[in-house]
């Protein structure tokens, strides 16, 4: 069976996005963190996303440029839509069948690829209630965004223990937490 990985970049409160700082990666990118993403990229893997991720993320791709994107290109899509009719992005299959019944399905597919989501935090609530994910990986930056939060993370999730797989520093500034949910 294929590990379904959940892979977020969150504040230390569990935002996702939105607050005081918009600039990327709420401006503690670095030379460690790209390294970590290209890695991440570099390992196979089938990329699970919804619709509104999919349209960001295939609009940035076709309008500017940065070292990942290629690969990014050649890596398997996986995208759950009800409203996306065609692809924009090389080598993408839109899934309109509901999460509960197609996850199961490809995550027994035969080929055995890890898969792993990128954003989408409505498709990882979904992924979480049907009790679908096998790790949960979050990336912590360096920032609170208290009352002017928007897309906590982590609400409307289930009540889970996790068991800690790995932890490293990243540009001596960002924490990554790797877990492993526990099944028992």
């Amino acid at each position: 069976m294929r590990e379904l990985s959940v892979e977020l970049f969150s504040t230390l409160d569990g935002y996702g996005d939105g607050g005081p700082q918009s600039a990327p990666y709420w401006g503690y990118g670095g030379p460690g963190l790209f390294e970590w993403m290209h890695a991440k990229l570099a390992e196979e893997h089938i990329m699970v996303m919804g619709a509104t991720s999919y349209r960001m993320m295939s609009k940035i791709v076709a309008e500017q440029d940065d070292p990942t994107f290629p690969r990014m290109a050649e890596l398997r899509k996986i995208v759950f839509s009800k409203t996306l009719t065609e692809s924009t992005w090389a080598n993408t299959t839109i899934v309109d069948e509901p999460v509960e019944t197609a996850m199961p399905k490809i995550k027994a597919e035969a080929d055995g690829l890890p898969l792993r989501t990128v954003g989408s935090p409505s498709l990882v609530r979904s992924l979480f209630k049907l009790g679908l994910v096998d790790r949960i990986r979050t990336m912590i930056f360096p920032t609170i965004h208290g009352t002017a939060g928007e897309g906590p993370l982590y609400t409307e999730l289930p009540d889970l223990r996790l068991d800690l797989d790995g932890t490293a520093v990243i540009d001596d500034r960002l924490v990554l937490l790797d877990y492993r949910v526990d099944r028992s």
